[in-house]
């Protein structure tokens, strides 16, 4: 019998430790400053490890940026879209929105890069992808939502906040590291396991702290059990598709590996980050709203547990070369 993986049994008991024990109040905000900084070290380390000739590459992968950002924006939005019809008979409208919202989301950034990173993907090219999509989603995201549910209320957003939540936590490290990689560089590249360790604790870190906030928030103690089982199916199917898609897609276009990897986890994963404030600007005062952000709750749970076990299958079929090597 084959034995579990290590940081997949890690996953897991990070998950039970957040359901038992989820952190609360100053705990949480504590928690939330902390997860700032492992995702700002986790761009500073990246952009240390990464070499220039790197970053172009992946700056330059213009095929494949086009791919994740069609994924994002064009597919994941026609495939959620005939969930729309199971209202109301099947479920309740409001978690019918929910999933319309999840389409129209722009990809996860931290845990899609520490994914290609822990498959050994490409990760400058994600770096670029992610960003480039979540800058993008603050002005797509609304107007994709508002084409699939024929909705309004964008206006109020505060997409200049958010842009600048971009800019600092994730491009100035970045930039940072990159300017000190003449003195890192050579040691981040022989030290590769210690870069590696660093990509699956932040990714852990966001696994507890993502659970505890369900669990602490009360939403699943408000919602019949039929609207969960329902959520859990759609987006369990929801992930199988788009990796599925993702991966047809890359191939059909003759990517690379590593460029596979960075448009799988890049293109199927949606931003538990960006999605729940804009859910708040969106939907405020809807009563519905903690069915609404169900789908964005289970789908990030789903996606980040998945996403480990695809990366170790990357990992284990990847050339041996080092962290920040061009692909």
């Amino acid at each position: 019998m084959k034995r579990i993986d290590p940081f997949t049994a890690l996953l897991l008991a990070a998950i039970v430790v957040a359901v038992v024990a989820p952190v609360r109040g100053s705990v949480a905000d504590v928690m939330d400053h902390v997860g700032q900084l492992a995702v700002a070290g986790l761009f500073f380390l990246h952009g240390a490890a990464l070499s220039r000739d790197a970053i172009r590459e992946g700056a330059g992968h213009w095929r494949l940026h086009l791919l994740i950002l069609a994924l994002t924006f064009g597919v994941f939005p026609l495939v959620v879209y005939p969930i729309s019809g199971l209202a109301p008979s099947i479920m309740p409208v409001a978690l019918a929105t929910g999933f319309l919202y999840l389409g129209a989301l722009p990809s996860a950034v931290t845990s899609s890069i520490a994914f290609t990173a822990m498959a050994r993907g490409n990760v400058p090219a994600a770096i670029c992808s992610a960003a480039a999509s979540n800058v993008f989603g603050m002005m797509a995201t609304p107007f994709v939502f508002m084409l699939l549910a024929q909705t309004s209320g964008a206006a109020g957003m505060d997409i200049g906040h958010a842009l600048t939540e971009i800019v600092f936590q994730l491009l100035l490290p970045f930039a940072g590291g990159q300017l000190l990689r003449p003195w890192l560089g050579r040691w981040l590249d022989a030290h590769g396991g210690l870069m590696a360790r660093y990509d699956q604790g932040v990714i852990l870190l966001i696994v507890y702290t993502a659970f505890s906030q369900f669990v602490a928030s009360g939403y699943w103690q408000q919602l019949p059990m039929s609207a969960i089982v329902i959520a859990l199916g759609l987006c369990a199917l929801l992930l199988a598709v788009m990796v599925g898609v993702a991966m047809a897609a890359a191939r059909a276009a003759g990517l690379s590996r590593a460029d596979e990897a960075a448009a799988v986890f890049c293109g199927s994963k949606k931003s538990l980050a960006s999605g729940l404030p804009m859910a708040n600007v969106l939907f405020a005062g809807q009563p519905g709203l903690g069915m609404i952000i169900l789908p964005i709750m289970i789908y990030n749970q789903i996606q980040i547990i998945v996403g480990a076990v695809i990366a170790r299958r990357y990992a284990r079929l990847a050339p041996a070369t080092p962290v920040g090597a061009p692909h």
